[in-house]
């Protein structure tokens, strides 16, 4: 579907940043962290360098930068967009974001009804 609705987008700041981190770590990934020792930031790794399980959801790309997410995080957020944006700050401990002094954030927003009924409540 051409006009689909992305779950996951980011900012023109995170994007620029992402480039910056794909010039000097080649391929990259995302996985959207649920929480424990870095909070629930979302995490970028060197593409493949983060162990996927078969129930992890690929919600789409940003830059052509898979982004996933845990199922169970999944269920909890399947209503909202999520939104990729960059601040200063320290990035998750494991994250390439991390001793650049700036940090990856999620920000989110619910989707509308007729966005949620275009979606259909589908897992991608």
């Amino acid at each position: 579907m051409a006009d689909a609705i992305p779950r996951v987008r980011a900012t023109d700041a995170a994007l620029a940043f992402i480039g910056e981190l794909r010039a000097r770590y080649g391929p990259l990934m995302f996985f959207q962290s649920g929480g424990c020792c870095d909070g629930s930031a979302p995490m970028c790794y060197p593409a493949g360098e983060f162990g996927l399980s078969d129930d992890d959801v690929h919600l789409g790309d940003l830059d052509g930068t898979p982004f996933y997410i845990g199922a169970e995080q999944f269920a909890y957020w399947q209503h909202t967009q999520l939104i990729i944006d960059v601040v200063a700050g320290n990035g998750g401990m494991f994250s390439l974001d991390n001793g650049t002094g700036r940090r990856f954030l999620v920000r989110s927003r619910l989707f509308s009804d007729e966005e949620w009924r275009q979606l259909d409540g589908a897992r991608p």
